[in-house]
C-alpha cells in the first residue's frame, strides 16, 4: 500500500516494509505498547530502536505497528518512533479500538490483538512480542479474559512470545487456547514459559528446536487449510536472565493480597500487579521482561528469514 493511498482506513506500509513484502524479504511485526506504555522515558525510545536493530541484525525488516492521526501504520520511521515514545497523549489501542480510533483521527500504540490484526492485514506473517494476555485470576467470578485470545483464534499469524504474563491464570489460559484451536509449540522447551520466568511449570504438547522446524509447522498449517488461527511459538527467557522464581512468587502473592485489600478489580488489576512487581523487585521484573522481548524479536526474525528461504 503506497503512502498516498486513497483508502483512508487501509494500513499504511512504510517504504521499507512495502519493498520487503514486494520482493519477498522477511518482515517481523513489532507492537508499540511497550514503547508508549510499557517502559519509562527516555529508555523506551532506545529500546524501540534496539529491537528494530535486532530484527535487522538477524536478517529481517522490522515493522513496528501504531496508529497516528487516524492512520494505521505498519512500519515506522524514526521520527514516528520518537512520537510514539514521547507523546503522552498516545492512547493504548486493542483490536476493538481500531475503528473508533481511525474514524476519530486519534493516535495510539497497538496491543497484541491490534498489532496481530494489522500485521496480518498487511501480509506480515511473523510477529514478536513479550507476553500474551490471557485468562485472569478469579475468572469464575468476573470472567475477565484478554481480547488477545479470541483475536489469535481467527488470525493466521505466527506469534513469538515468552508465554503469558505470570500474573494471569496460566493453566486456564492454556486450556482456553486449546478450546479456541490455537496451536502452541515450545521453542526448545517442554514447558510453557512464565514470562518473567523460564517456565510456568505447565507442560506443552509440542516442542520445536529450530526456526526451520517452526517453518515446517507453519507450512503444515497452511496446507491443511481450515479456519485461520495463530501459531504461538513459546520462547522462554534464558534462565540466567529470568526473575528469581522465589522473589517472583513472594512479590506476586503480596501484590495479589494488596489488590484484594484495596478492592481493585477489572482492568485495574493488571497494571497494578505489574507496577507492584517492578517496584518490589527493584526493577528486576522489567529487566527480565526486556530480556524476553530481545530473545523473541531475534527468534522471530530467524523464523521469518527461514520461511523466506523455504519458499
Amino acid at each position: 500500500m503506497p503512502q498516498n493511498s486513497p483508502e483512508p482506513y487501509e494500513p499504511v506500509l512504510s517504504a521499507e516494509v512495502r519493498a520487503a513484502l514486494s520482493t519477498g524479504l522477511p518482515v517481523v511485526a513489532l507492537e508499540s505498547t511497550i514503547i508508549a506504555h510499557g517502559l519509562p522515558r527516555p529508555r523506551n525510545l532506545s529500546v524501540a530502536r534496539e529491537l528494530e536493530g535486532l530484527v535487522r541484525s538477524a536478517g529481517a525488516v522490522p515493522a513496528t505497528v501504531a496508529v497516528l492521526d487516524g492512520r494505521a501504520h505498519v512500519g515506522l520511521g524514526d521520527d514516528q518512533l520518537e512520537r510514539v515514545a514521547g507523546d503522552p497523549s498516545v492512547r493504548k489501542l486493542g483490536h476493538r479500538d481500531l475503528a473508533p480510533a481511525l474514524a476519530a483521527g486519534a493516535s495510539g500504540a497497538t496491543t497484541v490483538s491490534a498489532t496481530a490484526f494489522l500485521a496480518a492485514r498487511a501480509g506480515v506473517g511473523v510477529f514478536a512480542t513479550g507476553g500474551l494476555g490471557g485468562v485472569h485470576r478469579e475468572w469464575a467470578s468476573d470472567q475477565d479474559e484478554s481480547a488477545d485470545l479470541r483475536l489469535l483464534a481467527r488470525t493466521g499469524i505466527t506469534v513469538v512470545c515468552a508465554g503469558v504474563k505470570s500474573i494471569l491464570d496460566v493453566p486456564a489460559t492454556l486450556q482456553r487456547l486449546e478450546t479456541l484451536g490455537v496451536s502452541v509449540v515450545g521453542y526448545g522447551t517442554g514447558h510453557f514459559p512464565g514470562f518473567y520466568l523460564s517456565s510456568s511449570g505447565e507442560p506443552v504438547d509440542w516442542t520445536v528446536h529450530s526456526p526451520e522446524e517452526v517453518v515446517e509447522v507453519i507450512r503444515a498449517k497452511e496446507a491443511l487449510g481450515g479456519p485461520a488461527s495463530a501459531l504461538i511459538v513459546a520462547n522462554p527467557v534464558p534462565e540466567a536472565d529470568q526473575l528469581d522464581p522465589a522473589l517472583h512468587d513472594r512479590v506476586l502473592a503480596e501484590a495479589l493480597d494488596a489488590c484484594r485489600e484495596r478492592g481493585i478489580s477489572g482492568q485495574g488489576v493488571t497494571p497494578f500487579l505489574l507496577d507492584q512487581l517492578m517496584r518490589r523487585t527493584g526493577g528486576a521484573s522489567l529487566e527480565a521482561n526486556l530480556a524476553a522481548v530481545r530473545g523473541n524479536v531475534t527468534l522471530a526474525a530467524r523464523i521469518a528469514a527461514a520461511a523466506t528461504e523455504a519458499e
